[in-house]
């Protein structure tokens, strides 16, 4: 089975969010799984630099509005996988991040930018290499939502897959863009690439793949209704019966405390005493109060409201009154940066804020702290909660999407039946994960029980060999085998 997956961001060369972890730990689980699997990504520069033994497999050409391109064929040998790419350093080779500038603006021309990675796909369905044709596309998130549309509108010999990571980011442009992409007119209209108006990247994803797929069952069935559908929901009841939700894993070769050469003192569940060093070593790097009897709790995330953040500005006094201490990795929102600013600067000895992204630095957090919080309004999947499981930090959750599948509370019947793994609250409030932290303090004040959690944590299995085979079940299906 030739399968051509097709992503802007792929972990360790371009990351944003979680959609490059993903993108990098899938296919080497996919070619241990038989399929033979390669990927194709736009030629932004951490791309080009990571592309070894580059070779030009021909020439894209203009579509409309979108610039003609090389096809670069080369090996990602950070990734471990073959790759196409797409060589246009007019759209690519820019100032600030992959999708807006150094002021965080969306770039004007990402509708071209990213029909360029859609038609790119056309053409290698089409012939353009002739050593190699994709069987199946496995298009990402808005960014290659255009592919199975131009799959479609060329009749191309390929079958599709399309997989929401975050239904909240759809790539919807002005409906005047739509001429720019050379799609047939017919196209843009409620049943094709229109949303409320506007040209849409997601809707055109969701409605001409022939399968779709997202990171967790539970969040596959809340984006069919109104609260979480995001304006798509109809759409995606009408094709229930194609969407799979398929648990996103965690790459051993990246996330093992075992053998993680970014923490100071690797640990397994047998032996939690590197844990306990590794806690000690970020309460100093940090400047925290040398106390191993505080529990830590520790936030890696996006500064937004949809991430809870507020709830956890409201609750970092209360855990620092209850002898608690607090660490934050993140950015985004200017107003929230400056509140938790505020919070370390009140409490220098129990909170320590850093802004921005290090990956280094989110390991020796995971691997130093008691209490990993993810208090999401919605969450597709989160890696967040996974690595905390692995590294033995428990995780503090809202029962949504991914994290109601992934963390089980530590109620007294799933502490008695060894399941509990977590602390677990419901509402969208800070008075329930109030609640949440409060069971989580009082578990950390039980050693032994705090300890048997831990381990039961570090047990569950997460892996990305299982996924693939869910996922190339799904090819299977799509091909009609």
């Amino acid at each position: 089975m030739r399968v051509l997956q097709v992503c802007a961001e792929i972990f360790p060369l371009l990351k944003t969010g979680g959609l490059a972890d993903v993108a990098g730990a899938l296919p080497p689980a996919l070619a241990a799984a038989g399929v033979d699997c390669r990927v194709l990504l736009p030629g932004f520069s951490a791309i080009l630099a990571g592309l070894t033994d580059p070779v030009a497999v021909g020439e894209l050409p203009p579509r409309a509005g979108v610039p003609g391109a090389r096809l670069l064929y080369g090996h990602l040998p950070a990734v471990g996988v073959n790759a196409y790419v797409v060589d246009a350093p007019a759209l690519y080779q820019r100032e600030g991040g992959p999708y807006a500038d150094a002021r965080q603006q969306p770039f004007g021309d990402n509708h071209l930018r990213f029909a360029r990675l859609g038609w790119a796909v056309a053409d290698l369905a089409l012939g353009a290499d002739s050593w190699w044709r994709p069987e199946l596309v496995h298009a990402h998130d808005w960014h290659a939502g255009l592919a199975p549309a131009c799959l479609k509108a060329t009749q191309a010999p390929a079958a599709s897959v399309f997989t929401i990571h975050n239904l909240a980011y759809q790539g919807a442009f002005a409906p005047h863009h739509f001429g720019d992409l050379a799609l047939p007119q017919h196209f843009f209209d409620v049943h094709g690439v229109e949303a409320h108006g506007a040209l849409n990247f997601m809707k055109a994803g969701l409605y001409y793949a022939d399968r779709i797929t997202t990171v967790s069952p539970s969040y596959a069935g809340e984006i069919q209704g109104p609260e979480q559908g995001m304006g798509l929901d109809g759409l995606l009841r009408t094709r229930g019966a194609v969407l799979h939700g398929i648990l996103n894993g965690v790459d051993p070769a990246v996330w093992n405390p075992s053998a993680d050469p970014l923490i100071a003192h690797p640990y397994d569940a047998r032996k939690l005493i590197g844990k306990t060093r590794n806690k000690a070593a970020l309460q100093q790097t940090l400047g925290l109060e040398q106390k191993p009897d505080a529990p830590l709790f520790v936030v890696i995330s996006r500064l937004t409201e949809q991430k809870g953040l507020h709830l956890v500005l409201h609750a970092v006094p209360r855990l620092v009154e209850r002898g608690a201490q607090f660490a934050l990795l993140g950015s985004g929102d200017a107003g929230m940066e400056a509140a938790f600013r505020d919070l370390a600067s009140c409490w220098p000895a129990a909170v320590a804020v850093r802004l921005g992204y290090d990956e280094a630095f989110a390991h020796q957090l995971v691997a130093g702290g008691d209490v990993i919080m993810v208090p999401s309004r919605f969450e597709p999947c989160g890696l967040t909660q996974l690595y905390g499981l692995k590294y033995g930090t428990l995780p503090l959750v809202r029962r949504v999407g991914g994290l109601a599948d992934t963390v089980t509370d530590t109620s007294l019947e799933n502490l008695d039946d060894g399941s509990a793994t977590g602390f677990v609250f419901q509402d969208f409030h800070e008075d329930a994960m109030d609640v949440a932290i409060r069971r989580a303090l009082a578990l950390y004040r039980r050693k032994t029980d705090w300890k048997t959690v831990q381990r039961h944590a570090m047990a569950r299995r997460h892996d990305w060999d299982v996924a693939a085979q869910a996922y190339a079940g799904v090819y299977r299906a799509a091909l009609g085998r």
